[in-house]
């Protein structure tokens, strides 16, 4: 087997940065990476079955490709489809040689060693008790400027619908100590741009008692060179006040918070095992909407789960007009292997959860359309993400996670470097994105801009 390998990545950011630290760990034991399969000795798919019909893809993409075992080539099925169909994967595609579920990454060098010397069925499966984290010292980042940092893996929550703690293991953390020295080492490398990852992030509990969550992302973001903190996924049952509190002591920190409430209806919670109530979840709204930062909030929903009524489901419309959410991520409910949900009675027509997801979607349009009328005339610091020569801008991303299309002046002579922060004016708003024009640099420093809570005012330091 050549020592080259193609990988594809599907899901979530969690999966991305296993990814990144996969292909380091690639790297590390000798192989090259290469762009094409074609060109590939060991083709990896790291997988993702968190949406419906997510196996099918995979297996498509696999049966696309079978054709390149002739060619000597070798290939490997990782992630969660890997720990969910486990050894029927062999059965469905004989031609795969390794699969490996995530828990089991920190074991690659080892796996690797053994598809070298000829083992044609290798498993990395069945660690759902491990207390270890993947945790590698040759991750392979895409990005030079923004980082993801793993420092909780697993789930513990079990809810209804979900597969995570099925395919991810139990809840595992990473010490304070050992967070922060990767953080310090990015900060050294030039990245300024931090996010904190775990299938429930704020759920993380330091091992060596040093640090609660807050004061984590408090300690990152007083790192020097670190200029953004960002966190996701946290859990509506772990999220504290005090995470509040160090986004408004802590300018690094994001002025955003992503919090999945799946359903406005108590009812609909409880089925989902979610383990909170509606009041206890527009509580912790109330924290945030107190905070002295305008902090932008973000959630998941699903319509549609089994049992949910039109009362159940105008609540989630209600719960949206009281949070006024700068974006969600709507999905129709659709049983997933192995969890309580499969057993449940699905009586609601596909029809019906087309249409709730439809009046979701054009109400919470018409939300944002609002809502994001506040950013008029403001100045938001953006960090530049790319450019649209079709537009004539350039793209950047507020510390509120929204996407800003700017125009410069200078942009006809340069455009500002990818990864570069600059001081932007919002001359438009649209319901999924800010237009504004950069502003005049002073001197050669772009100011650290902040923006208090009441519109219009902003403080340039």
């Amino acid at each position: 087997m050549s020592k080259t390998f193609y990988i594809e990545t599907f899901g979530c950011q969690m999966n991305v940065h296993d990814s990144e630290k996969v292909i380091g760990t690639l790297e590390h034991q000798g192989y090259a990476r290469v762009q094409d399969e074609a060109d590939a000795g060991l083709i990896l798919y790291n997988t993702c079955s968190i949406r419906d019909k997510a196996e099918q893809k995979v297996f498509h993409r696999l049966n696309e490709y079978k054709r390149l075992q002739g060619e000597g080539k070798k290939f490997a099925v990782l992630g969660c489809v890997a720990q969910q169909e486990g050894e029927r994967i062999f059965e469905k595609a004989p031609y795969v040689s390794l699969v490996a579920g995530s828990a089991s990454y920190r074991n690659l060098p080892e796996m690797l060693a053994r598809l070298e010397a000829g083992e044609t069925r290798i498993t990395g499966l069945d660690d759902r008790q491990t207390d270890l984290t993947f945790e590698t010292d040759f991750t392979s980042r895409s990005n030079p400027h923004r980082g993801y940092i793993t420092i909780i893996e697993g789930c513990d929550k079990f809810c209804a619908y979900c597969v995570v703690p099925y395919t991810r293991g139990k809840e595992r953390s990473r010490t304070s100590a050992s967070v922060l020295v990767e953080a310090r080492k990015m900060a050294d490398l030039g990245y300024t741009d931090i996010q904190l990852l775990g299938q429930n992030v704020n759920s993380w509990r330091d091992p060596s008692g040093r640090m609660s969550f807050a004061e984590l992302l408090t300690a990152i973001g007083n790192i020097s060179g670190i200029r953004r903190v960002r966190f996701t996924t946290s859990h509506p049952r772990d999220f504290t006040r005090d995470i509040v509190q160090a986004i408004d002591a802590t300018p690094a920190l994001c002025d955003h918070i992503h919090l999945p409430v799946q359903s406005g209806s108590t009812a609909v919670l409880k089925a989902m095992s979610r383990e909170y109530t509606r009041d206890w979840y527009l509580e912790r709204m109330s924290w945030i909407h107190a905070a002295q930062r305008d902090i932008s909030i973000t959630s998941d929903m699903i319509v549609g789960f089994p049992g949910e009524t039109d009362a159940d489901f105008e609540e989630t419309i209600t719960l949206i007009d009281a949070v006024k959410y700068d974006a969600i991520f709507a999905f129709k409910f659709s049983p997933r292997p192995n969890t309580p949900a499969v057993h449940m009675a699905d009586s609601t027509p596909e029809s019906v959860k087309d249409q709730r997801l439809r009046i979701l979607n054009d109400r919470q349009r018409e939300i944002q359309r609002t809502h994001y009328a506040r950013h008029l005339d403001q100045i938001v610091e953006i960090m530049v993400e790319g450019y649209n020569p079709t537009r004539n801008q350039v793209i950047g991303r507020s510390s509120q996670n929204k996407t800003v299309n700017f125009t410069t002046a200078q942009l006809e002579n340069s455009t500002p470097p990818i990864g570069s922060y600059l001081p932007i004016r919002i001359t438009q708003t649209m319901p999924n994105c800010l237009i504004g024009e950069a502003l005049p640099p002073a001197g050669d420093a772009t100011p650290f801009i902040s923006i208090n809570r009441t519109p219009h005012f902003v403080v340039l330091n």
